[in-house]
């Protein structure tokens, strides 16, 4: 009995290292082409349903990205307020050395920080502030919108503040993390490749001056290559469409239990907080379109991105499940889940999950770009960000039903 017991809290580690693996950047004004920064999370998770909602809060109101199984709200997983400031995290496992530490305190701290924090300045006092041991051993990126942009290296007994505007630290502009920090022990927790890859896909969009949301969400969040193997899934939509070609699908940026990829898009100094967007793939991202919201209190947000109590989860997840499935037919033992089949993704009759995904995504961000653009050059227009609500609403569901044949009831 005794070394049943010594074994189960070694599976749990491992199983919450695998479950709880995300790949995030913030990035500077100084590495994108319009000079605003940008904060990514690719967030994988074993809480696979989410929603987004719109918050009054304390101080500030925000939005944030919340598990649809989290009723009371308390947890926020990456999110932006009024004042401009965004935050979001990856979980680290190389800071603490020792057992002390509480699952989901992470986003509990983020939606005080939303609710309290106008900067990263004031986040940090919020970080001096709290009580050791903190029982967290996370990195948390945070951009403002006076330029600021950094990770908070965070353990039970100290911090370390890493800043993407200093040149020593981050030449490019950028810095990224997965699930492990540098100011710990080197070699232990997990997501090495990941890092290399994003840090690959993200340097190389920088010099070639095109790193947008719209970058991000494509071509990073959706991107099929292996730093380590060298293997670029990509390469097989050469084969003909109903070909199931399963392959091992393991240390890629997305991964089964990815539940979802979000970019805030900061302001520049100057600008109104506003104008501040969260561009959110909610649910699976190879499965679902992005689509970005503004933090305007007399506007609701879509309703498709919202918890709907019948199917408990917004309708954008539950569509995005229902497509994901396709890729994950093989369900034979309890390791089937690593093998997906890529050829519902791409293949050489331009059928596949991506190639139909991507035009039409490109529309939302074409109209969302265009209104953004007007208002940047006037101010926000409440009545046109109510018009793209209700033209998001009505177009991506008949999107999905026309093209995958998946239908979800919709508010």
């Amino acid at each position: 009995m005794k070394k049943i017991l010594l074994f189960i809290p070694a599976l749990l580690i491992i199983i919450n290292h695998s479950v709880l693996s995300c790949t995030s950047a913030v990035i500077s004004g100084k590495a994108t082409p319009d000079g605003r920064p940008l904060l990514w999370k690719h967030r994988d998770t074993g809480f696979l349903q989410n929603k987004l909602v719109q918050f009054t809060g304390t101080k500030y109101s925000y939005i944030g990205l919340v598990n649809s199984k989290d009723p009371n709200n308390k947890s926020v997983w990456i999110g932006f307020n009024s004042a401009g400031f965004a935050i979001m995290n990856t979980a680290s496992y190389n800071l603490n050395n020792d057992t002390i530490r509480q699952s989901g305190l992470e986003g509990r701290l983020m939606k005080r920080a939303l609710e309290e924090c106008a900067n990263i300045d004031e986040f940090e006092q919020l970080l001096k502030s709290l009580k050791h041991p903190i029982k967290l051993e996370a990195n948390f990126g945070v951009i403002d919108a006076n330029g600021g942009a950094a990770y908070f290296e965070l353990g039970n007994f100290s911090y370390e503040k890493i800043d993407a505007n200093d040149p020593k630290i981050a030449p490019y502009g950028y810095v990224v993390r997965t699930n492990y920090s540098t100011t710990g022990v080197m070699g232990l927790a997990s997501g090495y490749i990941r890092l290399e890859t994003a840090d690959d896909l993200i340097r190389m969009a920088v010099q070639e001056r095109r790193l947008t949301p719209k970058a991000i969400i494509q071509d990073v969040s959706r991107s099929l290559y292996h730093s380590l193997t060298k293997v670029d899934l990509y390469d097989y939509s050469n084969i003909p469409e109903n070909n199931t070609t399963y392959v091992n699908f393991e240390d890629f940026i997305p991964r089964k239990n990815t539940s979802s990829a979000a970019v805030v898009q900061g302001v520049k100094k100057g600008e109104d907080p506003m104008y501040s967007t969260m561009w959110t793939a909610l649910g699976w991202p190879l499965s679902t379109v992005c689509v970005p919201v503004w933090n305007h209190t007399k506007t609701e947000l879509p309703s498709i991105l919202l918890y709907d109590k019948e199917i408990k989860d917004s309708p954008m997840c539950a569509m995005g499940m229902e497509v994901k499935n396709k890729c994950y037919s093989f369900n034979w033992g309890i390791k089937s889940g690593k093998y997906m089949n890529v050829n519902a993704l791409l293949n050489a009759d331009d059928s596949g999950i991506i190639q139909l995904l991507e035009p039409f995504e490109d529309k939302i961000f074409k109209k969302a770009s265009a209104v953004l653009d007007s208002w940047r050059d006037s101010k926000i227009d409440a009545s046109e960000m109510e018009d793209f609500y209700d033209w998001v609403d009505k177009e991506i569901p008949a999107f999905y039903k026309e093209t995958f044949n998946v239908e979800i009831k919709n508010k």
